[in-house]
């Protein structure tokens, strides 16, 4: 992904040198990352305990302040640039094809714990986005961890992390998360899970989106990066994610899709550009 030396945003928080424990705290739960890490998985769904799996304490933060190594401030300049693109983005597209004006969302850098208004953030959490206050919260260590635990490597694969969160966002200005929020609150936790399926692949399709119009607006797309992307997608289903735990899969506990479904999304977007082609509760078959 060509990214250096380009336009970076202005709604970037940065708390990486403020200590653990930054930001407002608040109630609520927030969206799943792209890439929920397989220590999370097991933390949510197989009972298991992942504290060995950690490196350090998940939670707990640090009042020290922290010192930003070279990788960390590369790391943080790439964000802004991919944050910056998506803005431009999905600023135009709801111009042509909602016919309203797309309200940025804000992306809060942490290394280690900070608070939400969705609750505490942690490396153990992965990226999320927090509709309370709008914001994705990101520690960029992740990056780390799709890479070296998960195989799935390369700038596009982490420019994917970030647009799949971005994602939930256009769901939240469209008003969708508010409804499926409501309607999880009204099922079964098997039935709450298959909206939070349908949730989540929309956000991979609305990914798609995105790295069809960079490319086409931006010409920052190289060779390989949309494999990148595509790699991200299958390391991070749930069908993946809980065989690399040593589990076999449980479809009923799926929460974001298998690898096949998050794979096939994004194409959706990738090859299309629409929105209303991101719209999975009206397919039948995801």
């Amino acid at each position: 992904m060509e990214w250096r030396g380009r336009r970076g945003s202005r709604n970037i928080e940065d708390r990486r040198t403020a200590g653990g424990g930054g930001g407002g705290g608040g109630r609520g739960a927030g969206i799943g990352g792209a890439g929920v890490i397989v220590v999370l998985l097991l933390g949510w769904f197989l009972g298991v305990d992942v504290t060995p799996l950690l490196q350090g304490d998940p939670g707990g933060g640090s009042d020290a302040p922290t010192e930003l190594t070279a990788e960390d401030r590369a790391m943080g300049e790439f964000v802004s640039v991919t944050l910056a693109d998506t803005e431009e983005i999905w600023a135009a597209l709801f111009r042509e094809q909602v016919g309203r004006t797309y309200r940025p969302a804000t992306l809060v850098l942490f290394k280690g714990y900070t608070q939400s208004g969705c609750g505490g953030a942690s490396e153990a959490t992965g990226p999320f986005y927090c509709p309370t206050d709008r914001k994705v919260y990101l520690d960029t260590g992740f990056f780390t961890v799709l890479e070296e635990r998960m195989g799935a490597g390369g700038d596009f694969a982490a420019a994917y992390v970030v647009a799949h969160e971005i994602g939930h966002h256009v769901q939240n200005e469209l008003g969708i998360l508010e409804q499926t929020t409501r309607l999880r609150q009204q099922v079964s936790q098997v039935e709450g899970n298959e909206i939070s399926v349908r949730v989540e692949l929309m956000a991979d399709c609305l990914a798609g989106i995105w790295a069809r119009e960079a490319d086409a607006r931006f010409g920052s797309i190289e060779r390989g990066d949309i494999e990148e992307a595509m790699n991200a997608a299958a390391q991070i289903g749930d069908d993946t994610l809980q065989r690399e735990a040593g589990r076999r899969p449980v479809p009923d506990s799926f929460t974001h899709g298998t690898s096949a479904q998050r794979m096939r999304w994004f194409e959706t977007g990738l090859s299309t550009g629409e929105i209303e082609s991101c719209d999975t509760f009206r397919s039948a078959q995801l």
